[in-house]
């Protein structure tokens, strides 16, 4: 056998081994933006919770206008409800220009529920979650969404830890801190691996590092643009 044909087998090999690694390692990769937004893709589907939002909404977190630069083409975009600090109308508008896309909320829950129907491995069931400033109720939906058998919940800004509480085997759930102080004084036990506190006030920060950043299960979301991943196993 000649070297130069030894090499070419070798190369081949060696690409064939990386291929093959690269397939079995697969993983959903959540980006912490600001306030609620997420950005969450497993490399082929991009979805944008809570996102575009309108910056500095009710003194909570700001972001550049790069990060609406850098939204993917054709993304999804998934709210929680209408306030400001979760969903803006006029950033909403503009990328859809730019970059289309598909957009759902508490005007069409019926066809988000049925988005898995279009979604390879991917579901996602909708709960109407109380939401009230001032003593009024403000239309709200919390989220579970099964992704590559992952559960993750995205609770948005509902107070009422009920609908968290009946769920089982979630993997990431995406939580104020007021959920899991609510839990705590109702006696509900809220079944999740890892836990996501967002929605900090930025005089927040502070103590949630020191509350939470050496709790091994809860991430305070303090640092925008870090990344959270969820491994999967492929099919």
């Amino acid at each position: 056998m000649t070297r130069t044909f030894r090499d070419i087998i070798f190369t081949l090999t060696l690409c064939l081994i990386v291929t093959v690694g690269f397939s079995q390692s697969k993983k959903i990769q959540i980006e912490f933006i600001g306030n609620c937004g997420l950005h969450m893709t497993d490399g082929i589907l991009n979805f944008y919770i809570d996102f575009p939002y309108k910056s500095g909404a009710h003194n909570y977190m700001e972001f550049e206008s790069a990060e609406l630069d850098s939204i993917k083409p054709n993304s999804i975009f998934i709210f929680t409800h209408e306030h400001s600090d979760h969903y803006s109308k006029k950033n909403l508008r503009k990328v859809l220009k730019e970059k289309k896309g598909q957009t759902f909320g508490p005007w069409n829950i019926s066809e988000l529920e049925k988005l898995g129907d279009s979604l390879s491995e991917f579901n996602i069931k909708a709960f109407k979650t109380e939401h009230k400033v001032f003593g009024i109720s403000f239309k709200h939906y919390s989220y579970l969404i099964t992704w590559h058998d992952k559960k993750i919940y995205l609770s948005g800004d509902t107070t009422n830890p009920e609908t968290i509480g009946e769920i089982r085997n979630i993997d990431w759930a995406f939580v104020p801190y007021w959920i899991l102080k609510n839990a705590k004084e109702q006696g509900i036990e809220i079944n999740a691996k890892m836990y996501g506190i967002y929605h900090l006030y930025p005089e927040q920060i502070p103590s949630a590092k020191e509350n939470w950043d050496k709790v091994e299960n809860i991430k305070p979301m303090v640092e925008q643009g870090e990344k959270f991943f969820i491994k999967f196993k492929t099919k």
